[in-house]
């Protein structure tokens, strides 16, 4: 079968890579994809933007597409599902009204709330002089949200009520994040352990993959501005057993399940970011796509064939998942500056890696070098390098050693992703 896959990222990347590994494929194509994405057996790249919707609809009909997958999150809150749902294409992406639980901090707030689903107490303000007024009524530390899609850097977790008041104002009458900060969710700080657990949903229907853990800030000691994630790891075994199965149960599935009881059938992967706390899971975000770089890490392990799980669940005949044995463990390469502003085209080559599948370079914003050997960045977050190995601290050690190869001249990796789990061991 034909598989349409849209996006550019290095989740996409890992998407695609999982899905050649079918025998139930005959070609993925990928729009618009990467100079790395055109280098894939069974894959072909399309020229199209994934903001051109009417382009994108013609091609899985020309190309005779059975099932098309939507990577990023903007598309599915513009409502790109939809088109192919109405054309008759099977697409695993949900339709603009489900997308909204991303698109829409205050959206997602408040199914939680009308549901109780565990979450974090909020209010949403459109005026600085009331949301201030509500941070000073509640102290510090407190959380900024901006309401709309910031790409995982619209959220400020303020140390002090000025941090909080100026992350407001920022939004509200700085314009930082667009329309999408013209409403700012203000929600109670939580204490406890992140977690992120992704599911297969149809309906009713939940197949949860296995855990992952990400990190966010972009500088060593988890400090920094927040960035799309800077490296993760799969599994969280400090963290598995009871409290996902808590997580299913009191989050994931309640979430499908309310949205289906508001006559919204979410189909596509439901990405709950958690916080571990002593009452149990509560919901930090909802996303409504694989993780990036979860998938990055989660996909790999993955055993179960990744066309028949999707298949089996829009069908609502799930199959249960097998994952390996094996721990992995990704490292994000970035521009410098990012998530600020920084340079394009810089020139950089690849490491010598491990030659078999257990170790993998996924490109999210690179091109070839047309005018030398090698390639060159075209975008904040670069690379991510995954390996996977018997434990965690395996797998990690194996990424370091190829990263810490060479110099990598305008780009800039954290060096302690994972390092809080030998405290653990």
């Amino acid at each position: 079968m034909n598989i349409l896959v849209i996006g550019s990222g290095g989740r996409e990347h890992a998407l695609a890579w999982k899905l050649a590994q079918s025998d139930k494929i005959e070609e993925i194509l990928i729009a618009p994809g990467s100079d790395a994405m055109a280098q894939m057996f069974d894959c072909r790249t399309l020229d199209i933007a994934e903001s051109d919707h009417d382009a994108l609809l013609q091609a899985a009909e020309d190309e005779d597409v059975e099932l098309v997958i939507i990577g990023p999150e903007a598309p599915l809150v513009e409502g790109l599902a939809d088109r192919f749902q109405e054309a008759g294409i099977p697409v695993f992406g949900p339709s603009k009204d489900a997308a909204r639980l991303e698109g829409s901090k205050q959206f997602a707030k408040d199914i939680m709330k009308k549901y109780g689903i565990p979450t974090a107490a909020y209010e949403t303000f459109t005026d600085t002089k009331s949301a201030a007024a509500y941070i000073r009524s509640q102290g510090a530390p407190i959380v900024v949200k901006a309401d709309g899609l910031a790409a995982g850097k619209g959220v400020t977790v303020a140390q002090t009520v000025e941090e909080a008041v100026a992350a407001v104002e920022a939004a509200l009458e700085g314009g930082a994040f667009g329309d999408a900060g013209r409403r700012v969710v203000v929600e109670e700080y939580l204490e406890g352990e992140e977690l992120s657990l992704m599911a297969l949903v149809h309906g009713r229907t939940v197949v949860p993959l296995d855990t992952a853990q990400d990190h966010k800030r972009a500088y060593e000691g988890d400090t920094g501005p927040n960035t799309g994630g800077m490296g993760a790891y799969s599994p969280v075994p400090h963290l598995d057993g009871d409290w996902t199965a808590r997580a299913v149960e009191d989050i994931l599935e309640p979430t499908a399940e309310a949205l289906a009881s508001e006559g919204i059938l979410f189909t596509g992967v439901l990405y709950a970011g958690l916080m571990i706390t002593e009452a149990g899971p509560k919901v930090i975000e909802y996303n409504v796509r694989f993780g990036d770089p979860e998938a990055q890490v989660v996909l790999p392990r993955l055993k179960t064939d990744l066309v028949e799980l999707i298949q089996s669940v829009m069908a609502d005949e799930p199959v249960e998942p097998e994952w390996s044995d094996m721990a992995c463990a990704g490292v994000v390469l970035a521009s410098e500056g990012y998530p600020g502003p920084y340079q394009k085209g810089t020139p950089f080559t690849m490491p010598m890696t491990r030659s078999d599948d257990v170790q993998q370079f996924f490109h999210a914003g690179t091109k070839v070098n047309s005018e030398s050997v090698g390639w060159k960045t075209d975008g904040g977050r670069v690379l991510l390098l995954s390996s996977q190995a018997p434990s965690l601290e395996e797998a990690f050690q194996m990424t370091y050693d190829v990263l810490d190869q060479k110099e990598w001249n305008g780009l800039f990796y954290r060096k302690d992703i994972g390092r809080h789990l030998h405290s653990r061991q």
